[in-house]
């Protein structure tokens, strides 16, 4: 990235002008092949981002509908940053994550202008790292006026090579990324089920899982990954969202999940059967939960009590019940899983009733279940297997079944999860391949975003002087014709970007 020509404080480095130099100079036969594709991919991305803020400007001024699609195309290319969840901030971790990711891209970005001026045999001045008003960045420092001596395409080459290295910098990360298992396979084991690194005391589920323990399912659907984690968390927001569809209002009671329910037997509705107060002003006690019958289908073949049941006497009776046993009892209804359906399927045994919780408006009832990862839960599960027990994690101290009760996506990310667990050593190095996975992440995005920026056409980045050398080596234009044309595209460049920004912004 070229230095502009306004003050800024920085700090000059000169240390590694002869190592960058002899390194140049060395390999200069297979860097000259190596940056003349840059040269290509440079030239692509400055007409990639040049055709989006031409649609930018046709949408600023109404001539062009947009899609969602392009809209999202371009927030990748111009920005670059992954998005975040409605009402999800960054944390100080990911801000720390984002400093080393930016130092690390504009480093790359850096080294890429000074090998590829010092293969052409010219030698860098310095490497400074400034901060322009409150914005931190690097320049490599060499002789400018040396350099507009040598062929228009060695300069294009020498100005498209930090993007083209921030651009192999994004390949490295994804195919890091993608090998990390193969990578850290001797030191750690990939889990089936994502491992809970850390759980904050503001955490809603603080009361419920611990550091090591790993999470099986969610409503029944098996958890593979972290990932897997956020989007079935999502889809229960989802749900929640269109709750007035799949439920029914019962007065004070708050909402009932028609699509969510455990067959309860009769005798232990018996014992917690309730006759509500007019308008159902009743409430069950804190440790016990509220409980309805399911209104089910027409279409869904019942027992004859099932059927009978009096819609009258359904709102003005609830059963206050010990979520810890229903959770153990079989499910009913069309939302345990992904697929949900519209109609209630409450078929249960004889002498069981499909109940389904009462909620408050806007919350989700969802079913967790977690193990630990003990050494005695190990063996215990091990010895499980071999005597071909059903028992399950409920009926052990190595795990369970709980219910979260809220909004799914605060509570999905206000944990922090991991495929990999550590085969030895102590339990900090279970936290290494997050970090490291994050840095990876976090260093494609902003390596993007970095390419990106600087194949802007507009003043002071190297999209100015990419296609000042463009110019000069593609037409036959004069100087003075030359500088003319690109003072055009420059301001049309810096004005379309500053309207791309607003638009993003707003």
């Amino acid at each position: 990235m070229r230095g502009s020509r306004t003050s800024y404080c920085d700090y000059k480095v000169s240390t590694f002008n002869k190592p960058l130099f002899h390194f140049g100079r060395r390999h200069a036969r297979f860097l000259k092949v190596w940056f003349s594709i840059g040269v290509g991919f440079a030239l692509s991305a400055l007409l990639g981002v040049t055709l989006i803020l031409l649609w930018e400007l046709a949408k600023a001024f109404h001539l062009s509908g947009g899609s969602n699609k392009l809209g999202n195309l371009r927030s990748a290319l111009l920005f670059g940053l992954p998005s975040l969840p409605s009402g999800f901030s960054l944390s100080l971790a990911d801000a720390g994550y984002i400093c080393i990711s930016t130092i690390i891209s504009v480093v790359v970005h850096e080294f890429g202008h000074a090998v590829a001026v010092t293969s052409e045999g010219i030698q860098i001045e310095y490497v400074a790292i400034f901060i322009a008003v409150i914005f931190p960045g690097a320049l490599v420092a060499f002789n400018d006026e040396l350099l507009q001596t040598v062929p228009h395409w060695t300069a294009l080459s020498v100005y498209s090579a930090g993007i083209w290295h921030n651009a192999v910098c994004c390949a490295a990360c994804g195919l890091t990324l993608f090998l990390l298992p193969v990578f850290l396979f001797p030191l750690y084991s990939i889990s089936h089920s994502p491992m809970v690194l850390d759980v904050p005391r503001t955490s809603p589920l603080s009361d419920f899982l611990a550091p090591g323990d790993v999470i099986v399912s969610v409503d029944n659907v098996p958890i593979k990954n972290a990932q897997d984690w956020l989007e079935v968390n999502t889809l229960r927001y989802n749900m929640k969202l269109h709750n007035v569809n799949i439920s029914e209002h019962t007065g004070e009671l708050g909402v009932v999940n028609r699509m969510k329910g455990y067959c309860v037997p009769s005798f232990m509705m018996e014992e917690g059967k309730i006759t509500g107060l007019p308008e159902n002003q009743y409430a069950c006690p804190s440790e016990l939960t509220a409980f309805v019958k399911v209104l089910c289908s027409t279409n869904t073949t019942l027992n004859d009590d099932q059927s009978k049941t009096d819609p009258s006497n359904r709102q003005s009776t609830i059963y206050c019940l010990n979520a810890k046993d229903v959770v153990r009892l079989n499910k009913c209804g069309g939302d345990w899983g992904l697929a949900s359906t519209n109609e209630s399927d409450c078929t249960c045994t004889q002498d069981e009733f499909c109940l389904a919780p009462v909620q408050e408006p806007g919350s989700v009832w969802i079913e967790i279940t977690y193990s630990r990862t003990s050494p005695e839960c190990s063996l215990l599960e091990r010895n499980r297997l071999t005597a071909s027990e059903t028992s399950g994690l409920k009926e052990t101290n190595c795990g369970g079944t709980f219910i979260f009760v809220g909004d799914p996506i605060s509570m999905a990310h206000s944990i922090q999860l991991t495929s990999y667990q550590p085969r030895f050593g102590p339990k900090f190095v279970a936290y290494f391949p997050n970090l490291l996975e994050k840095i990876l992440v976090w260093t494609f995005h902003v390596s993007l975003a970095l390419a990106f920026l600087n194949s802007l056409p507009v003043y002071f980045l190297d999209g100015e002087s990419i296609l000042d050398a463009t110019l000069s080596h593609f037409t036959s234009l004069s100087a003075r014709k030359r500088k003319t044309v690109l003072r055009l595209c420059l301001l049309g460049g810096f004005l379309t970007s500053v309207i791309a920004l607003f638009q993003e912004l707003l």
